[in-house]
């Protein structure tokens, strides 16, 4: 039979109860520490979801604002570019000169337009592309402004060129009517002057000649008889009529009323002052001399006998009658 000592003022069943307490403390402790760091990170998970979820919402609210702003600016910056799109096309058409300036620049402003566009039609453009955007259609109104002070500039210079076209055109009709004034007075005067130095015949002698066989004439009023008719007339002196080589028509109308007419000896037409054309017989052209009284002599013959009855002789110059006479030849007798 075996014995186990044991320390004094000890029993076997405190003891016992005593080494229990002790093994039971740590256990508890440990569970409780697991306990707390388990709800420390369960509330840090909390925690960091509430902040996660406030900042991912702060982010969609950012985002969303500068999706609202670059729509806003795409918007703003359109309708800038349909206004300066809008001004060029009015340029165009406000005036012919400017449209001629604005298509020498039609590149420049469609390299221009069409960089801008490009860009506001970029759903995810920046905020960096926006800017240029900006900045090319800054440009294009400076261009614009430039333009429509050079279009100006032309308009004032087409009015000033217009005001002296009229001023120069006033003063052109009254030049024209001063001297369309002074050419109705010159031609005017030019007519007098030109009725003016119209001849005048005066002291006719009209006689019928035979011409006898030993070579001279004699005068006779027998028709038969009549080899020629010898006119004779003056040209009176005129101090207006210039010294010259003068058409003088002689018109010879025959008994019948006939114009005596040979062509064959030089005879024709002319216009009297009238505007009638008539035959005339001869033409005789006369050497006047200015200021003096000439002697006309005119002959006329016939390969046909003369006619009994009057015949008319009537002078022309210048388109008008100036002298006429008349010869009457007779029947001869019978032994005429």
């Amino acid at each position: 039979m075996s014995f186990e000592n044991f320390p004094s003022g000890s029993s076997p069943e405190r003891k016992t109860t005593t080494t229990n307490t002790i093994t039971k403390t740590p256990k508890n402790d440990y569970r409780n520490i697991i306990i707390g760091a388990l709800v420390v990170a369960l509330l840090g998970a909390l925690g960091y979801l509430i902040w996660d979820k406030n900042k991912h919402k702060e982010e969609t609210q950012l985002l969303t604002s500068q999706i609202v702003t670059t729509d806003s600016s795409k918007n703003e910056l359109q309708r800038e570019l349909n206004d300066a799109t809008m001004q060029i096309d009015m340029l165009k058409t406000s005036n012919a000169k400017g449209d001629s300036l604005l298509r020498t620049k039609d590149k420049d402003i469609n390299d221009l337009k069409t960089r801008v566009q490009g860009i506001l039609n970029n759903k995810n453009a920046t905020a960096a592309q926006l800017s240029e955007a900006r900045g090319l259609i800054s440009t294009l109104k400076n261009n614009i402004a430039s333009y429509t002070t050079q279009i100006e500039q032309l308009q004032g210079e087409k009015l000033q060129l217009t005001r002296e076209k009229r001023i120069v055109t006033e003063e052109r009709d009254v030049v024209k009517k001063n001297y369309d004034s002074a050419k109705t007075v010159i031609k005017q005067k030019e007519d007098v002057i030109d009725v003016g130095s119209t001849l005048h015949a005066s002291n006719f002698r009209i006689v019928g000649v035979k011409n006898r066989n030993n070579g001279s004439e004699k005068e006779t009023t027998v028709a038969k008889r009549v080899d020629k008719l010898k006119i004779t007339f003056d040209i009176d002196d005129n101090m207006i009529t210039q010294s010259g080589m003068k058409d003088i028509y002689v018109s010879i109308t025959s008994p019948d009323g006939r114009p005596v007419v040979v062509e064959a000896l030089g005879s024709g037409k002319f216009t009297t002052r009238d505007g009638v054309e008539r035959f005339f017989t001869e033409k005789k052209q006369v050497n006047y001399v200015q200021g003096q009284k000439q002697s006309v002599d005119v002959e006329w013959k016939q390969n046909s006998e003369f006619q009994v009855g009057d015949y008319k002789i009537e002078i022309y110059n210048n388109g008008f009658k100036i002298g006429e006479g008349v010869r009457t030849f007779k029947k001869g007798g019978l032994f005429s």
